[in-house]
């Protein structure tokens, strides 16, 4: 039986009131850029991994990378870096190695016990791991709204992440 995604809070990890809700609002990002591209519907998708890709933390998390994301299945990428991985046309991309996030008013979603800060691009939404150094991201196209919906498949990848104590609040 399918489990539904556990979406229990959407808040800002600086502090405020927690607004509960099944879905994530969206909110606007100012020069937000996505510096991935995909090169060619059959060819592999083209990633750079992240500056700490190669640490111990990020080689756990890759072992536990969905082998699909919502039915699409998993697809080259040009890095060879287990840390680096993506599903789907478009691709719905995930990488770990990124510096741990400080405290921030993006809005801030709490899935399955795992925090993710949401980051509103022009083609579809980041989601970067909040409370875990590395931090992992996630990029999902706009084809895949609601794309806050496919963070469950990610939660054994964020949890094998050492933690900073941080959360959504």
């Amino acid at each position: 039986m399918h489990r539904r995604p556990r979406l229990t809070r959407i808040s800002s990890p600086a502090g405020g009131t927690p607004r509960r809700s099944r879905l994530p609002r969206l909110a606007p990002a100012a020069g937000a850029v996505v510096l991935l591209t995909v090169s060619g519907c059959s060819g592999a998708v083209d990633v750079a991994p992240p500056a700490h890709a190669d640490s111990a933390a990020c080689a756990a998390a890759a072992k536990a990378w969905p082998q699909t994301v919502s039915g699409l299945a998993r697809r080259d990428t040009t890095s060879d870096s287990p840390a680096v991985a993506a599903w789907g046309d478009p691709a719905v991309i995930a990488r770990c190695g990124l510096a741990a996030l400080a405290p921030t008013t993006d809005p801030c979603l709490e899935v399955n016990g795992v925090g993710w800060v949401q980051t509103t691009l022009s083609d579809g939404k980041r989601f970067t791991t909040f409370g875990t150094d590395p931090a992992i991201e996630v990029l999902v196209p706009a084809t895949y709204a609601p794309e806050g919906l496919l963070l469950p498949v990610f939660t054994d990848a964020a949890k094998a992440l050492p933690t900073t104590g941080h959360a959504c609040r």
